[in-house]
């Protein structure tokens, strides 16, 4: 992964926005093979974050993704995303509630396999097992 020795930092921004870092994990999996591929390669987002104010944005005729300043930089506005609209103002707290709004069918997602994936990776992590 070319974010290979940051996580720690993904870590201490879970324990700062009180999420657990394998949710995090699990959607930098799920979105890109930890930075490995697609547009993450580029922008830096380990969950393929849309523009968002104060970052630049690539692909906006595609609907566009944040470009951000670094990999931990990635991590924060992540956890930001997730703990101040998804659970503070929507009330979405599990995998179930979150996938469907943060990758919906409508942008062509496979909403179920992206729920069943993340449930899967979580499980197997909170397992002990390394790879799942």
């Amino acid at each position: 992964s070319p974010a290979a020795g940051k996580g720690q930092a993904l870590y201490n921004y879970g324990v700062e926005y009180g999420i657990d870092p394998a949710f995090a994990l699990a959607f930098f999996l799920h979105e890109s093979e930890f930075g490995t591929t697609g547009v993450a390669r580029v922008t830096l987002s380990l969950g393929n974050l849309r523009c968002i104010p104060g970052r630049n944005c690539l692909n906006t005729n595609d609907g566009g993704y944040a470009i951000m300043n670094s990999w931990e930089d990635g991590f924060e506005q992540w956890y930001k995303l997730i703990r101040n609209l998804y659970v503070a103002k929507w009330g979405l707290v599990t995998v179930d509630q979150i996938i469907p709004v943060y990758a919906p069918s409508s942008d062509h997602n496979d909403v179920a396999g992206y729920i069943a994936a993340l449930k899967h990776i979580i499980d197997t992590w909170h397992a002990g097992i390394l790879r799942p």
